[in-house]
């Protein structure tokens, strides 16, 4: 898939569009791992019950769907552990396991026990960055990763724009502001308030921005009620 979707963005597609052909399934026996984050079909025991679940790995939870119906936090699972084909692990003093066969199962394991990357990290931010920032950082979380960065400003060029946005007219005001920047390439990340219920949406984004002749290229998740998107000038080829 990472040859596809990379050679999809250059040609100017939008994730959306990429999504609908970039949709991969690898499929394990009885299981199956979705390319676009992780589930599985499998057999859950959670003490003494046994149930079908649908298992899905959605930051910073294990959710369970189906015969058991369950949000489990990371943070809360304990004894992490492969045992062939078991993912077996401690919830709150209780044992569950999921039958996801052996390869799916060590997969599991490493994925739910390494940390998750740094917010910065997911925005592209490092020491070297020099962010522009519009609008108003109004969550801890985002505050916390333009201080990893070299400076933050709201009106120098920098090297890296992120838009705190919640109206379609801030995403104009946005887009218009740093109309120049984009111009020459430099990505921006419009950051949102995620769910339903709000005055932008992702396609809503997209609607407003591609017209402009910038692409989407990432989603990230920001914190409990912000997520982003990652847009850049889009590539032309003659």
């Amino acid at each position: 898939m990472g040859v596809l979707l990379r050679t999809a963005l250059e040609f100017g597609l939008s994730l959306r569009g990429i999504h609908s052909t970039c949709f991969n399934i690898a499929v394990y026996s009885n299981q199956m791992e979705v390319t676009m984050g992780r589930e599985a079909e499998c057999t859950c025991d959670w003490n003494a019950t046994s149930a079908k679940v649908k298992a899905l790995i959605e930051p910073p939870e294990l959710i369970l769907r189906g015969g058991l119906k369950h949000r489990i936090p990371f943070v809360e699972m304990k004894q992490v552990r492969a045992d062939n084909e078991l993912l077996r692990f401690d919830f709150r003093e209780e044992k569950v396991s999921l039958r996801l066969g052996n390869a799916l199962a060590v997969k599991w394991v490493q994925y739910l026990t390494t940390p998750p990357p740094s917010l910065a990290k997911k925005l592209g931010i490092t020491t070297d960055t020099v962010v522009r920032m519009v609008g108003k950082p109004d969550d801890n979380a985002l505050l916390e990763a333009l201080a990893a960065a070299q400076s933050s400003t709201g009106t120098s060029p920098g090297t890296l724009i992120l838009a705190r946005v919640d109206t379609p007219a801030d995403m104009t005001r946005a887009l218009k502001s740093t109309a120049e920047q984009l111009d020459r390439g430099v990505p921006i990340w419009f950051i949102y308030p995620k769910g339903k219920g709000h005055p932008l949406s992702e396609n809503e984004i997209r609607e407003i921005a591609l017209p402009t002749g910038i692409v989407d290229t990432k989603v990230a998740a920001v914190s409990p009620k912000l997520t982003a998107l990652r847009f850049v000038k889009r590539r032309t080829h003659a």
